[in-house]
């Protein structure tokens, strides 16, 4: 059978080559490489059954997870990794607002999120500074960073708060 009249289908389908290994056979002997202690070395933990290679084990060193700090709360810089006080805002950026809307258009949340922005529910949006209008916007959002502000004023529009 030629490879022009092969049928691609379920029935021709194959692993790639070199893809699929035989398992290792352990404790058949001296000669097999895997005999005696199978691979496991001599004594400690790991060579007794039932041992068990956590993934948070780190040899014996203290883990990582009881290396970092415990602190909590929003005011201390070194509480960061956990971050529980947090108050999350989704970014747009003026560049964003100027791909998706005309010059001289009302920009609402509904309408960001027609487009694609800021689309987490109940998290604020803050508009960016980065990018240029070429036209002036009506532009509501929950905040506005002094740069955004500026820029959007610059090109005749306004910047609409609007609470949470």
């Amino acid at each position: 059978m030629s490879s022009e009249n092969e049928t691609v289908g379920l029935h021709s389908l194959q692993p790639a080559p070199g893809s699929r290994k035989p398992r290792k056979r352990v404790g058949r002997g001296h000669g097999s490489g895997h005999g005696k202690t199978s691979g496991r070395g001599h004594k400690g933990a790991g060579s007794r059954s039932g041992a068990k290679d956590r993934t948070r084990f780190e040899g014996g060193q203290t883990p990582i997870q009881m290396r970092l700090r415990k602190l909590r709360g929003p005011h201390m810089k070194k509480s960061m990794p956990f971050e529980r006080f947090r108050t999350a805002t989704q970014p747009v950026n003026l560049d964003d607002l100027a791909d998706r809307f005309e010059s001289g258009a009302e920009v609402t949340l509904e309408a960001m999120k027609a487009k694609g922005l800021g689309q987490r529910k109940d998290v604020p949006v803050k508009v960016l500074g980065r990018g240029e209008l070429q036209g002036p916007l009506t532009v509501h959002a929950h905040a506005f960073s002094a740069g955004a502000r500026e820029a959007i004023e610059a090109a005749g529009g306004t910047c609409v708060v609007v609470e949470a």
